[in-house]
């Protein structure tokens, strides 16, 4: 979108005016986004007023055809008057014609830049925003109602502007004509503009009811049409259920739009009727004046006609203002993200990060998440209001140096802030005290591009788009050429098995990944990552889901990727972080001890007795002895992902000969996976270890390690 659209457009949206009536505000926020279209509206105007004149000039010719005939007048006059009539219809046509192909531009054009100017907000939203936000109802605000405001302007504009031109004009030339006759029919003018204003109103609550049903029926979809979500209710049993509860927002929805049409339609046929009754008026009235002599015949006929073009652009105009209604209810939507506020914004002086080696530094950090009211909208979350409360400081004075190209280790118990202090480190949250800084500047000074070309991150479920190997792996290095790639691979480990897939690189990974097992996700991100050749790199338990043998394989492949560049490790596994250089033991937003294994271990304070309780809850976590480990398995045999003990489990299935809803174990085979021995058609089990079970997850995934 060009840039003096977006700044004229943010100008506006900093400032709603709430004593005023939103249409109002609304329009005037349309109507900044439109300055850089002016030279096109201004011809489209144009185009209209031409138009509105020849729908004149046709009533008032015909009058003059009338009187022609009435007075006797010669043969050719009459022709040379039709001959008049059939060009004006010609261009009325053809202008027509111009004038919706002007209109279909110029709305796909504003829709283009409001869409654009949309999605690139929605991008520089904080994290935050998204953790909150209901897909379906953020869509929503993207598709439906970007589409209703396009069908106000390609559907509704052309007929606005050449009906508001018909109706002046056509009211200069019926006063000319019979001042009176014109006075009368005016009397019933408020029977179109009474009933206008209140249908307008009462659209635009059906409409904002309809919107918000929509958006509450696509984040059902979103959600359970995902297949986390369809494994969730087929496993629990109530597609019925769902099916239900959808049909009933839905015949909401029906019901709205039955009252819409209803109450449209009842409007419209009600302004045919009073129109209907002014032409009566109009032919009573004028042929009393004709016979009396006071006015020519032909007058009467283009009054007529005239009265025609006057009530037609006003029916058309109370129609297009339900119309215009309704799409200012979808702009009013689409307005309310754009005036969702950024937290964290680029400064103006922003310089890039230092090249070479970088340290990593945090100073007396503290950091409290932001409140409901500060990254999101009551409709987006689809609740009632939002909490205004700010969240509890969950960082309080963390402050740790680590060298360039050092490793540095968060360890403590769950919601410690571990994950917290990787998050801002690239700047995926602004911190609220002290710095956070890399290779000496503060993050908040350094340019966004040069931040994420520097700092790279691995998550615990690292995120894979419905696309191509290729395409997720080019993400963080869209440059890299195919041996790059190659490379890449196989420094995680993952190399034969994308060569071994249908179409190697150009195999489709499936809806957040889905046709590969959570081993296999995990080490393309992990793949992703080395391709990016960052010189900070953040691992937030990034090989919880590898099984021993996979983990052992991949930690080799991060020694060698990791050399001369400094990390940051979130680890639940505490013998993943051994060798760091530094440990960092959080707890309750502080970091109570710092140090190497071996001094820490020697300390016996927190670290020592998180080892102790680990090591003695689940020895296999630590050391894993005995059998094959899926993706969160922790003891004896083949484990799937809610795998425990004792035999074989698939993901769903608990074990030793018990069949669950999904699979069996303990030698028995299904559609899903098998334990104890006994291979199927996706993977082994019973001793034999692999990243998910190892073999190819063809639907749902595999048990006996494989995670769905």
């Amino acid at each position: 979108m060009e840039t003096t659209a977006w700044t004229q457009l943010h100008s506006v949206m900093n400032a709603r005016d709430a004593s005023r009536p939103f249409a109002r505000a609304t329009l005037r926020r349309i109507a900044a986004f439109t300055a850089p279209h002016r030279p096109r509206i201004t011809r489209f105007v144009l185009l209209g007023v031409v138009t509105a004149l020849l729908a004149v000039a046709t009533p008032v010719l015909a009058g003059r055809v009338v009187d022609a005939i009435v007075t006797g007048g010669d043969e050719g006059t009459v022709v040379r008057l039709a001959l008049l009539i059939a060009v004006i219809a010609v261009a009325e046509a053809a202008l027509g014609l111009l004038g919706r192909r002007l209109s279909a531009a110029l709305g796909e054009g504003l829709i283009l830049d409001l869409r654009t100017a949309v999605f690139d907000h929605v991008q520089r939203m904080p994290v935050a925003f998204f953790t909150r936000t209901r897909t379906g109802a953020l869509v929503s605000r993207l598709n439906n109602d970007v589409i209703g405001a396009q069908r106000a302007f390609s559907n509704t504009l052309s007929g606005v502007v050449s009906n508001l031109v018909t109706l002046v004009l056509t009211l200069g030339v019926m006063l000319t004509l019979s001042w009176q006759i014109t006075l009368l029919a005016l009397a019933l003018l408020p029977v179109f503009v009474v009933p206008a204003r209140r249908m307008g109103g009462r659209m635009a609550r059906m409409q904002r009811e309809a919107a918000t049903l929509d958006a509450a029926m696509g984040t059902r979809m979103t959600e359970r049409f995902s297949a986390p979500g369809a494994t969730l209710v087929k496993l629990f049993g109530r597609p019925a259920q769902e099916s239900e509860e959808f049909a009933a927002r839905a015949r909401r929805v029906r019901d709205i739009g039955v009252r819409t049409a209803t109450a449209q339609t009842a409007f419209i046929t009600s302004l045919t009727l009073v129109s209907s009754l002014a032409l009566a008026l109009v032919y009573g009235l004028g042929g009393w004046f004709a016979l009396r002599g006071t006015l020519e015949p032909g007058a009467v006929v283009s009054l007529a006609l005239l009265l025609t073009r006057l009530y037609a652009p006003l029916t058309a105009l109370a129609g297009a203002r339900v119309e215009v209604m309704s799409a200012l209810v979808s702009f009013e939507r689409v307005f309310e993200v754009l005036d969702l506020r950024p937290l964290i914004e680029e400064r103006p002086d922003a310089r890039d990060v230092p090249e070479g080696p970088v340290s990593v530094a945090f100073e007396d950090v503290r950091f409290a998440y932001p409140s409901a009211d500060q990254v999101s909208l009551a409709s987006l979350e689809e609740v009632a209001a939002l909490d205004t409360r700010g969240g509890e400081e969950v960082l309080r004075g963390v402050s740790f140096h680590a060298a360039p190209g050092t490793t540095t280790a968060l360890v403590g118990s769950s919601g410690a802030g571990k994950s917290t202090i990787a998050q801002l480190l690239p700047r995926l949250y602004d911190v609220d005290g002290g710095a956070v800084r890399i290779g000496g500047t503060d993050v908040r000074d350094l340019t966004a591009d040069s931040l994420r070309a520097t700092v790279g991150m691995v998550t615990q479920d690292g995120h894979l788009f419905h696309d191509t190997v290729r395409a997720n792996l080019l993400l963080s290095r869209p440059a890299a050429t195919e041996p790059e790639i190659w490379d890449a691979l196989r420094r995680a480990r993952l190399d034969t098995l994308v060569r071994d897939l249908p179409d190697g690189l150009d195999t489709v990974a499936g809806e957040r990944g889905y046709r590969l097992s959570g081993g296999e996700r995990q080490r393309l991100t992990i793949a992703r990552l080395l391709l990016a050749e960052q010189r900070v790199v953040i691992l937030d338990e990034a090989t919880a889901h590898l099984d021993n043998t996979s983990e052992a394989a991949v930690q080799e492949a991060l020694a060698e990727a990791l050399e001369g560049r400094t990390a940051l490790v979130v680890a639940h596994r505490l013998s993943t972080i051994r060798s760091a250089d530094q440990i960092l033991v959080v707890e309750a937003g502080r970091i109570v001890e710092r140090g190497r294994h071996e001094e820490l271990l020697a300390a016996g304070g927190r670290y020592a007795e998180l080892h102790r309780a680990r090591s003695t809850a689940a020895p296999d976590a630590e050391e894993s002895p005995g059998g094959a480990e899926g993706t969160t398995g922790e003891t004896g045999g083949v484990e799937g992902t809610a795998g425990e003990a004792g035999g074989a489990e698939d993901t769903v299935g608990v074990a030793d000969g018990v069949e669950d809803m999904v699979g069996k174990a303990g030698g028995a085979e299904d559609t899903v996976g098998n334990a104890g021995g006994v291979e199927d058609t996706v993977g082994k089990a019973g001793g034999v270890e692999g990243d998910a079970g190892e073999g190819r997850d063809v639907a749902v995934g595999s048990s006996s390690g494989s995670a769905v």
